[in-house]
């Protein structure tokens, strides 16, 4: 063969497996490495399968305090020994160079720690609703990620679901008018009495602090808007097992331009799943609402439509939470949205405690 054909093709052969392997990895998306602190059921069945599926998103390293859980999800999901940490060695995880972000899912109660061990390791932070136990720890949650320079999200999924993102656009676009009224409820009939939710050490507060959080995150996001001033008051119908924590809460919002609200959660009955929201022109909701699955909205005009595929709230959440890392853009749900919630449900506490209405604290 002629020699400077031959190198010709060569050459050209290389140069198009140099752009070939270009165009592969452009086309392929870039994906974070994850860790999951706590491997409970909402890691086992939501967390981990929505990795699987993500776009920006794997997962990278698993935290337990229990051996066999580490065995099971290193067989299940292909990782190495080294990417099983449990909570006394988690502080190497610094040295782990796979690892992007640490996903804190764990008792109420640890949340504090685990963000602030987090970001002293360097990792940016995704943690769970209900942020912390008080306003105090968010606040220090906060400035901790803030001198790390990393990211903090915490994990209100329904921000990103499509129904939802819709009725917060109704309102900002005043497409029924003005907004007068919501009304919020979410609530369930729990079991097991010896379970982590049921101890006010681990979880802060029995149902509002669990799944009120949800009514209450729904009246800000659909409102645009802080409550100013919170009137509540709370239920039991047993005391036995709900001797630690709330099981039922009732209460009332003002907000500064003159929306109300009247929301409700509860740890006694099922069906207490939607919100309502009143405004100049008519009225739309969602029920159910706050759900992983089964979203379903209306209007009081059948010329406006309020339906949407099913989406995986986790696969979205976490993909935002990647892309907001990977393009150095801020979170759309930072640290700040759980510090405002919690200082909302402070309020609650106290009106509950001292039978009047509680201003707000400011963020």
């Amino acid at each position: 063969m002629n020699r400077r054909p031959f190198i010709k093709l060569a050459v050209g052969a290389s140069l198009a497996s140099v752009y070939s392997r270009a165009q592969e990895a452009q086309a392929e998306p870039k994906k974070l490495g994850w860790a999951l602190v706590g491997l409970g059921s909402l890691s086992k069945n939501q967390i981990a399968p929505a990795l699987l599926k993500s776009k920006h998103s794997r997962l990278a390293a698993v935290v337990t305090g229990t051996p066999a859980k580490g065995v099971e999800w290193r067989e299940k999901y292909g990782l190495a020994e080294n990417k099983v940490y449990n909570y006394e060695n988690f502080d190497k995880i610094i040295e782990d160079k796979d690892v992007d972000v640490v996903y804190i899912v764990l008792p109420n109660s640890m949340h504090h720690e685990y963000v602030l061990r987090a970001a002293k390791a360097g990792k940016h932070v995704f943690c769970e609703k209900p942020m912390a136990n008080t306003a105090k720890e968010c606040r220090e949650m906060i400035a901790a990620c803030e001198k790390a320079k990393v990211l903090l999200g915490v994990a209100y999924r329904c921000q990103f679901e499509a129904h939802h993102l819709e009725a917060i656009r109704f309102g900002r676009e005043k497409v029924f008018g003005a907004l007068k009224h919501v009304n919020a409820e979410f609530g369930f009939k729990i079991g097991d009495p010896k379970q982590w939710r049921l101890r006010k050490d681990l979880a802060g507060g029995g149902a509002l602090m669990d799944v009120g959080v949800y009514a209450l995150n729904a009246c800000r996001y659909l409102t645009g808007e802080e409550p100013v001033e919170i009137s509540a008051l709370e239920t039991k119908t047993d005391p036995v097992k709900f001797a630690e924590v709330d099981e039922t809460i009732t209460w009332q919002m003002k907000f500064a331009s003159g929306i109300t609200a009247n929301c409700m959660t509860t740890y006694n009955f099922n069906g207490a799943n939607n919100f309502t929201v009143t405004a100049e022109k008519g009225r739309y909701g969602m029920g159910p609402a706050y759900g992983y699955s089964g979203q379903t909205g209306w209007t009081s005009d059948a010329k406006v439509p309020f339906a949407f595929p099913p989406s995986d709230h986790f696969v979205l959440e976490m993909d935002a939470f990647s892309e907001a890392i990977i393009n150095g853009k801020p979170f759309a749900v930072p640290g700040e949205e759980g510090l405002k919630d919690l200082l909302a449900v402070e309020a609650i506490y106290r009106s509950i405690k001292n039978g009047k209405p509680e201003a707000v604290e400011k963020a």
